[in-house]
């Protein structure tokens, strides 16, 4: 049986697929580690649901197999009262426990390890409460560019490139 020919573009923690001029884009494969459809507080639908249900520390495709891989994970870790984010916050966007450094650790290895050579890796992350500066220490792989958006310019776009001299 011949298996179907993968997109081109993985995004591995897609959530509501916010970002995304077109939320069902054939040329990207949608994976998350949960699937929601939830009414938010203010009256709006909202969904988070992937194609593939799967943990972006664990991706479940070979190596090598995407051109470009987009990596958006959780950015919340507590609320002001040091309990996990609750509300809409953590419905649309999730949260990261007191592990979050071996989680995001894991989350790149396994992005550049499904990511072919030559490939691009997108990274968003935002500020709120752990700096770029921190996330960045959790791979080797240094970034080509970046960029700084949002009310408070807490928001980076950072912008990878997986090299053949990059270690497997």
């Amino acid at each position: 049986m011949k298996q179907k020919k993968l997109p081109p573009v993985l995004d591995v923690a897609c959530g509501g697929k916010m970002f995304y001029f077109d939320k069902s884009d054939p040329r990207v494969l949608f994976c998350d580690n949960r699937e929601i459809k939830t009414t938010l507080c203010d009256g709006r639908k909202f969904e988070v649901n992937p194609d593939v249900v799967a943990d972006f520390t664990k991706i479940p495709f070979s190596a090598e197999t995407f051109n470009l891989v987009v990596f958006d994970p959780p950015h919340l870790t507590a609320s002001k009262n040091g309990n996990p984010p609750t509300g809409w916050q953590f419905i649309k966007y999730g949260a990261l426990g007191k592990d979050w450094r071996e989680i995001l650790h894991a989350g790149f290895c396994e992005c550049f390890r499904v990511l072919k050579f030559g490939g691009t890796l997108i990274f968003k992350w935002n500020e709120t409460d752990i700096t770029v500066g921190e996330i960045l220490k959790l791979t080797p792989q240094k970034p080509i560019f970046g960029h700084r958006c949002g009310k408070q310019n807490k928001t980076h776009w950072l912008v990878f490139i997986k090299t053949e001299t990059e270690e497997k």
